[in-house]
């Protein structure tokens, strides 16, 4: 079955995958998390607010964006944002931004959308009588959520928000379309070099589903141990 694999390409490829490809794959799926994270906690407050307007613009951004495909909004994020940009300033020329920040601002800017959701679940588990117990003692809003409800959130949510975030690492595959040499990027451009594109392919394949198995197995692990600490 393997008569014809070609497993000298993959040694030969390593470095250069796992030094370039996973190292971009890595940071993005890094700072996309991060960044979702605090945007989509601000996004969930705002959308757990009193004042109409907060909630409203909040709710629209998230059901906007979790109603478009990815790939698209990478492609007008490169594309588009660069230009209206431009045009904006007043520039002779467009923006440039680049792939990497441009995949950057775009995960952050998506994914923000979903972590919303998680964390808005998240507060809303905290029972009303903690928060009550808060502006007793004299706390203002942003005390209250600080000491007492946010902490609590994230570590109810801490298994979900990790399984997004395992999403998240997938769908950084995505940035192939506008060439951005992400793990999966440079797998593509050794295929297409060495025309060997059953073995590269493959070989990305069992990467990612190892380090994805790897990551679902410890969430596992770590949503036990929270359910015992409870």
């Amino acid at each position: 079955m393997f008569s014809g694999f070609d497993f000298d390409v993959i040694q030969r490829s390593l470095p250069y995958l796992f030094r370039e490809g996973m190292t971009f794959t890595l940071t993005l799926t890094a700072l996309a998390m991060t960044g979702g994270i605090v945007f989509g906690t601000l996004l969930a407050m705002m959308r757990l607010s009193k004042f109409t307007p907060l909630a409203v613009i909040a709710g629209g951004y998230v059901n906007l964006m979790r109603s478009l495909p990815l790939v698209l909004v990478i492609f007008w994020f490169y594309f588009l944002v660069p230009w209206i940009g431009g045009w904006l300033t007043g520039a002779q020329q467009t923006i440039q931004v680049g792939a990497f920040w441009s995949s950057v601002i775009t995960f952050t800017m998506f994914e923000a959308a979903y972590y919303c959701e998680i964390m808005r679940a998240g507060i809303q588990s905290i029972s009303r009588g903690q928060v009550s117990a808060g502006y007793a003692l004299g706390l203002d809003y942003w005390q209250m959520m600080g000491y007492i409800v946010l902490p609590q959130a994230f570590r109810n949510m801490l298994p979900v928000l990790l399984t997004q975030t395992i999403i998240l690492f997938q769908d950084t595959s995505l940035v192939y379309v506008i060439s951005a040499t992400d793990f999966l990027g440079a797998a593509a451009k050794v295929a297409n070099r060495d025309y060997r594109l059953v073995e590269m392919y493959l070989f990305a394949a069992v990467v990612y589903f190892a380090i994805s198995l790897a990551a679902s197995h410890y969430v596992k692990t770590l949503q036990t141990r929270l359910a015992v600490v409870r």
